[in-house]
Order: C-alpha cells, then sequence, then structure tokens
C-alpha cells in the first residue's frame, strides 16, 4: 500500500517523481489552488494561462501533465480537477474551503494515474486535518489494485508482469508533522483505507477461492491481530441452532455455509452498534438459475459481509469508544439435487416459516436469520448492508445506495452520514401496502412479493426479522458495490468497498454520544 508523509518541504527542491496540484474551474478560466503557490511562481504566475492553453477547465476529475519548471527536482508537474472553486459556489454549498470529496477524488485520479511511480508530492489545498484525512484517504484508494492473479503478481510484488504498480509514496506538502490533528486525520486515513482496501480484494477474489469457510478463516486471522473476539458457527452447529435461512441457502452448494460474529468492545463504551452484511459468496441463483450475462461478476454477492467485516476492523484499530458487533451471513447459491426449490418452506432461526418463491431472493434469507441472532444481543441499532435488488439498482443507478429503516430520524442520521463521507446514498420508504404481496398460504411470510418496488419489498421482509423496539437501517448497495465501468475518482475496476466508510462514521459518531 502507499506509504504516506507529512512534509513541510518546499515543492521545487523536494525530490520526487511528480509534483500534484489541483486547479478549479473558475467564472473565467482554471484557477490554481491553494497549495500550489510555489509552483505557480515558478512559471511567473502564468500556471493557469499554460493550463489552459494546454485544454485544462479544473473540471472534476480532469488530469493535465505539463513539464516542471527549471529548478525543479521532480520533472512533471500533474494538475488534477476540482470542479468549481468555492467562490464561485452558491452560498450554501460550502464555507469556502474546498469540498472533502473534491479533494479525496482528485488525490484519487492523481494517485491512480502516477502508477509506476516511485513517489510523488501532493500539493493540493490543505485548510484543515479533514482536509489533509480526504486527501490522503483519496491516495490510499485512488492507489488501489488487485494483481494477485496476473503472472509475476502476489499483491507485494513491485510490478506484476501485465501491469504497473501502485504509487509507492506519497509526501503530502501542507501537512504539519507534529501536529496532532494532522497526524491523527493521516492515521484514521490510512486504518480506513487499509481496511476498506482489504474488503475490495475479498470482492475481487474469485469465488472457487473464497468459500464460505476461506472468509471464515480470514476473519479469524484478522480478529486475532486486531484483539476481536470472534465465533464461526459452522453447518453442524447452524443445523443445531435452528439456522433454516443459512442452511437452506447453502444446501446446494459443496461449500457449506458460515455464521461469522466479530465483537469489538472499548473499555469506555456504553453504546452498542451490531452490523449485519450478506455473504453469499457466488450467487448462481438456485435453482430460479439467472440469465446468461447475470452470473459473471456474481462472487460480489458477499460485498455487504466485507464491508461489515472491514467496518468493525477499522472500529477496532481506531480504538473507538463504542461497542461494534458484526454478524457475516456467508453462503454459496448453488443448483443441485440437494438446494433449496421453489416452494419450499425454511423455518428460520426467529421460528417464523418462508415460503421461497424464488430461490435467486436468497440474501434476504440468510440475512433474517443473521438479524434476528443480532437482535438477540438488544443493540442499541442494527445496520444491514447488502447487495440485495437489482429493483434498487433500477431505482438509484450504479453509484448510488438505498436507506430504508424502521426509524425516520435513524434513517436520516445514516443517510447524513453516507453523504458526510463521501458515499451517494438516498432514504427510501418502507410502504406498508406492499406488505401484503408477501402473505403465504403455507407460510408465515413468503420471500417473494409484488414485482414493482422491489428493493422496498427486500426491506419490508427484512424488517419482520428485526427484534421489537430495535432500532434498524437497511443498505442495499447492489449499484455501488461492484464497478463493472471504468475507474472513477479513487473507485477503481471491480469490488468498490461501498458502505465501509459510512459503516465506520457511524461508529465514530455513536462513539461520541452523536447518533440518535
Amino acid at each position: 500500500m502507499t506509504a504516506l508523509t507529512l512534509s513541510t518541504a518546499a515543492a521545487p527542491g523536494l525530490r520526487a517523481d511528480a509534483i500534484v496540484i489541483g486547479v478549479a474551474k473558475g467564472t473565467k478560466g482554471p484557477v490554481v489552488t491553494p497549495g500550489a503557490e510555489a509552483v505557480d511562481k515558478a512559471y511567473d504566475g502564468k500556471l493557469a494561462g499554460v493550463l489552459e492553453t494546454l485544454g485544462a477547465s479544473g473540471a472534476e476529475g480532469e488530469l493535465t501533465k505539463l513539464p516542471a519548471p527549471a529548478g525543479f527536482k521532480a520533472p512533471i508537474v500533474v494538475a488534477v480537477g476540482l470542479g468549481a472553486e468555492p467562490d464561485a459556489k452558491s452560498e450554501d454549498e460550502g464555507d469556502g474551503g474546498y469540498d472533502a470529496e473534491a479533494l479525496r477524488r482528485a488525490a484519487g485520479v492523481a494517485a491512480r494515474a502516477l502508477a509506476g511511480s516511485k513517489k510523488a508530492a501532493f500539493a493540493l489545498p490543505v485548510d484543515s486535518p479533514g482536509a489533509l484525512g480526504a486527501i490522503a484517504e483519496g491516495i490510499l484508494l485512488g492507489a488501489y489494485s488487485f494483481d494477485v492473479y496476473k503472472e509475476n503478481g502476489n499483491g507485494k510484488d513491485a510490478k506484476a508482469k501485465n501491469g504497473k504498480a501502485p504509487l509507492a509514496e506519497a509526501a503530502l506538502l501542507g501537512g504539519k508533522p507534529r501536529d496532532a490533528a494532522h497526524k491523527g486525520a493521516v492515521a484514521r486515513a490510512v486504518a480506513v483505507a487499509e481496511e476498506l482496501n482489504r474488503a475490495r480484494d475479498l470482492i475481487n477474489t474469485p469465488p472457487n477461492d473464497l468459500t464460505p469457510a476461506d472468509f471464515a478463516g480470514i476473519a479469524q486471522a484478522a480478529a486475532k491481530e486486531h484483539g476481536i473476539k470472534v465465533q464461526v458457527l459452522d453447518d453442524k452447529a447452524l443445523a443445531k441452532g435452528g439456522y433454516g435461512g443459512i442452511l437452506g441457502v447453502g444446501s446446494g452448494s459443496s461449500a457449506t455455509p458460515r455464521l461469522v460474529k466479530l465483537s469489538y468492545s472499548h473499555p469506555k463504551a456504553d453504546k452498542h452498534l451490531a452490523f449485519v452484511g450478506k455473504g453469499i459468496t457466488y450467487d448462481s441463483g438456485g435453482i430460479s438459475l439467472k440469465p446468461a450475462g447475470h452470473n459473471e461478476t456474481m462472487k460480489c454477492d458477499m460485498s455487504g459481509a466485507a464491508a461489515v467485516f472491514a467496518a468493525v476492523v477499522a472500529a477496532a484499530r481506531l480504538g473507538l469508544e463504542v461497542k461494534v458487533t458484526g454478524w457475516l451471513a456467508l453462503a454459496e447459491n448453488m443448483p443441485s439435487g440437494s438446494a433449496v426449490r421453489p416452494g419450499d418452506v425454511l423455518r428460520m432461526y426467529s421460528g417464523k416459516t418462508v415460503e421461497v418463491l424464488n430461490t435467486d431472493a436468497e440474501g434476504r434469507l440468510v440475512l433474517a436469520d443473521a438479524l434476528w441472532a443480532a437482535s438477540q444481543e438488544t443493540p442499541d441499532a442494527i445496520v444491514d448492508v447488502a447487495t440485495l435488488t437489482g429493483a434498487m439498482m433500477l431505482a438509484l443507478g450504479s453509484r448510488t445506495f438505498g436507506v430504508m429503516a424502521n426509524d425516520d430520524a435513524f434513517r436520516s442520521a445514516v443517510h447524513e452520514a453516507a453523504e458526510e463521507v463521501g458515499e451517494p446514498a438516498w432514504p427510501m420508504p418502507l410502504p406498508e401496502h406492499l406488505r401484503k404481496g408477501m402473505e403465504s398460504q403455507v407460510a408465515d411470510i413468503a420471500n417473494m412479493g409484488e414485482r414493482m418496488g422491489g428493493g422496498l419489498v427486500a426491506g419490508l421482509f427484512l424488517r419482520e426479522f428485526v427484534g421489537e423496539g430495535i432500532t434498524w437501517a437497511h443498505l442495499d448497495i447492489a449499484g455501488p458495490a461492484f464497478n463493472e465501468g471504468g475507474p472513477f475518482g479513487y473507485t477503481p475496476k471491480g469490488g468498490t468497498g461501498s458502505a465501509v466508510r459510512t459503516l465506520v462514521r457511524l461508529a465514530e459518531l455513536t462513539a461520541a454520544g452523536d447518533l440518535g
């Protein structure tokens, strides 16, 4: 992973492969942003004009490379767009500083573009520890690569045969090496980004190397490393405990299911958050087989469990004064002679029975058992995360996740936390009239309801398995969990680690007493 350093050195004398500066979109053309004063001075104050001549406008994500001025030890200057400069925004869009997400994305674009470089200096606007942390986070997330399966690439080698190694080192100019707030902001960025990138690795790992048992083993190793308590229920323990949902979904695969419980608790914790993640390590749809063209990326159907796992470990690494319990509901959904069939009835851990009308609506079945297990500890709140429905993608697209909850204020708080950390989200309702569509003649509830509003129907199903009086929210990350298009900002192609930062932020807010 890219090494970060705080530097007070002047840009001209810094030995690096590149100097990264910011350029904003002003009302009369591109504007060189704060932090790049020394670079602009070396161009006789005409850097903005040079960039404009080269076609730069300052638009978000735009990247322009140009030779460094005489006297610089770095050979090139990389100008990355930050979007509209703050003064050009409406009064209610900011307080005059650059938006943290704009800094995060710009740093990510530059870090990805500098793959193969040994060192780059980032001279982006730093007017607060938060801005510094955003830049650090963007660099670490933007420099991410997954090359384990490429020839000569094992994730640690300097270079894989078929690609460039990630940027090795980034010096953050404008940061204060002896300032506790600045050091703390970078330390937080490192902890969160490393765990988010671990989640990306899990999502990108092919399903033949990430069975439920494999995932559980990885969780156990991380728990031991970071002082987290862990409990793993295998198929025999699940059968003994009556976890009919997880067992039913996993019954068609030779790779048996697991339920993993991760528990982190600070000695001063007086609040308890439970996170529940859908962990379908491969989803064929089961007997209700997915159509051709829909199977190739189904290794990502464990993204919710990856997010929960990463968030619990990050909370432990940050030493947050809160109790966080993570539940990973792990199974592989395959068709076989032993697989659950449409029409089967499963008795869930809660005791309720579910008529399975569609075996491809399996995520809600494993989550139902895990939600009820989490409810038995009566936490202050439960948040589940899942790549649950294609319907949510139809509603919100591929970059925004939906937020549903049994409490309007909590839904708003979760939405605000997501937006604060730069994860696009949108509050969604749980219309009561849709519950009727899940009525079953043979069981307490069916796992399918009306086709229209399918994402909301899934949320209503999950609500049935949340303990009475417990505040709960559901994040449907089906859209942003796996990026099938080209990389953008700090988001790579493939697994994204969606919802990790939202969960960590919720844990931070809970520790501070600012959530609910």
